[in-house]
């Protein structure tokens, strides 16, 4: 669909209420501007792709400075914060290019890599359109395993998982 002529389909508070429904993983997404400085935003659309080739896709705001950033350098980090990382997680969600000021973080082949994250260090395969965001598509080159509890978000509170019974099988 067009993003020039969007038909209303439904009513846009009602579809994010129900969106603020659907838990999800809290993502900070980093890459470097184009003075070499590293730059972070807060999403809230990522999830696993492809295992064959290791893939990534996360959803951009078309007029967020982080996907400018993104479309001059290539590669970024998806940081999928740890419960210890709530404070990253809404310092990152803040317009502009993140707080690494007051945040413990270190450059990982490149990009900025948070502490306190499972961190999957990409580069851009693709930009497809995804009505008023752009989708991206990312290869994973290198993965870095966070040891603790995730940080979720749900019905705009910060959360973590709690198992209700065993594992699934495989």
């Amino acid at each position: 669909m067009s993003t020039t002529a969007v038909e209303k389909l439904i009513d846009e508070n009602l579809f994010r209420e129900a969106m603020g429904n659907i838990c999800t993983p809290v993502a900070v997404v980093t890459t470097r501007d184009y003075a070499g400085e590293p730059y972070g935003t807060t999403v809230s659309a990522f999830c696993s792709l492809s295992m064959a080739p290791p893939m990534i896709l996360i959803a951009l705001d078309r007029a967020s400075g982080l996907l400018a950033a993104l479309r001059e350098f290539g590669a970024f980090g998806v940081n999928i914060l740890l419960t210890e990382a709530e404070d990253a997680g809404k310092k990152f969600a803040r317009k502009g290019k993140g707080d690494f000021t007051s945040t413990d973080w270190h450059w990982h082949d490149g990009v900025p890599r948070l502490a306190s994250s499972t961190f999957f260090r990409c580069t851009t395969a693709d930009l497809l359109d995804g009505g008023d965001h752009l989708i991206v598509t990312g290869l994973v080159h290198a993965v870095g395993l966070g040891e603790g509890a995730p940080l979720t978000y749900h019905r705009r509170t910060f959360g973590t998982h709690a198992t209700v019974s065993g594992t699934l099988g495989r």
